[in-house]
């Protein structure tokens, strides 16, 4: 990977961006005091993760002792991660192995052992709909494996020609994904089913999405991360240039009233922060003006109705704490009605993921 410069540091640093890297507990420690702000609002963070990896490692007791930090998480939507896939048995059903490791997590949380906060009541997991027709066996089994918790899937599509943007782990064969014939026939399967898909693009593939969504006005597509804006590689320091182009391809998606928008999740692709060499973690105020232009806009592209806030922790984790991103999230909604707080913190969750 080339050098690239962060857009708050003139130092130089080698494939920054784009890439999880392993979290740093004292520096996160360092991270200013702050007030929960609006602490009873209930929410659902639509995002989040457990895996258990090398220098990775994240499950039940590190995501509730970030919730435990003041606001009010009611519960949360596991999203495919690639964990604790099946060791044996056919390829296509090796993914079910996540679900079933998710709804595990979920029933702890229902036992009542671990308070009030029902982590993975909502489960999105992983089947390449390319199969088409042949989606339906692994889909089927990753339902009865969720024990009513599996929601739908992701199939992330987000490619970039230059190494440095880097690829999802789903879309290592090139751009169109979502214009193939093959993974077409796969919506329809998912759909068929009552599943949601999880998209991810990036923002220059904005109109893939659309084209997709639009072929398909049945299927409930849930977008992931803002819609993809980057600000790293090729695109550091084109702000000015980048915003025009995604805010017109987000124009036209929100056009889809099948389309629902998460809101979130871009500190290592949008790259405003460089938590490599900053002091400390940013605080809310400060994440909340650098992604307050992205987020704003687009809660009135999509209304708060088909809008829904995210945490993507732990990959978040790099850079801010639990506490202070979902402050960021109530400073950007600050001006929204009680009924649109409402939404983008908790009923828009319920209503996309068919949440209780």
């Amino acid at each position: 990977m080339t050098d690239e410069r962060s857009p708050l540091s003139d130092t130089p640093v080698p494939g920054a961006y784009g890439q999880i890297h392993p979290l740093r507990p004292d520096w996160l420690a360092k991270a200013e005091p702050e007030a929960i702000l609006d602490p009873d609002l209930p929410i659902i963070d639509t995002h989040q993760h457990f895996w258990d990896r090398p220098n990775r490692h994240y499950l039940l007791p590190d995501f509730l002792a970030d919730t435990s930090t003041g606001h009010n998480i009611i519960g949360s939507v596991f999203a495919e991660c690639g964990s604790m896939y099946r060791a044996k048995g056919p390829e296509a059903m090796r993914a079910v192995g996540e679900v079933e490791f998710a709804a595990g997590i979920a029933a702890m949380c229902e036992s009542g052992q671990y308070g009030t906060t029902m982590a993975a009541n909502g489960i999105v997991g992983f089947t390449d709909l390319t199969r088409g027709e042949d989606a339906r066996a692994p889909l089927e089994a990753m339902i009865h494996a969720g024990g009513g918790r599996f929601r739908g899937v992701r199939h992330a599509a987000n490619w970039h020609a230059n190494p440095t943007v880097g690829n999802s782990h789903h879309a290592d064969t090139g751009a169109g994904l979502y214009a193939r014939d093959d993974f077409r026939i796969g919506l329809g399967v998912l759909t068929s089913l009552n599943l949601s898909l999880d998209a991810w693009v990036y923002f220059t593939q904005l109109g893939e999405l659309t084209d997709l969504a639009r072929a398909h006005p049945d299927a409930n597509i849930i977008v992931n991360h803002t819609g993809g804006p980057l600000g790293y590689g090729p695109y550091t320091g084109k702000t000015d240039e980048v915003f025009p182009v995604w805010k017109a391809g987000m124009t036209e998606l929100a056009k889809c009233p099948n389309v629902t928008m998460k809101l979130g999740g871009m500190l290592m692709r949008l790259a405003v922060f460089d938590y490599h060499t900053a002091a400390r973690p940013v605080s809310s105020q400060e994440l909340a003006d650098l992604w307050g232009p992205w987020i704003a806009p687009t809660i009135e592209m999509f209304g708060a109705e088909r809008c829904t806030f995210e945490s993507n922790f732990p990959v978040e984790k790099m850079g801010v704490t639990y506490a202070a991103v979902w402050n960021a999230f109530k400073r950007i909604a600050a001006g929204c009605s009680a009924d649109e707080k409402t939404a983008l913190f908790a009923g828009t969750a319920k209503r996309a993921y068919r949440l209780s």
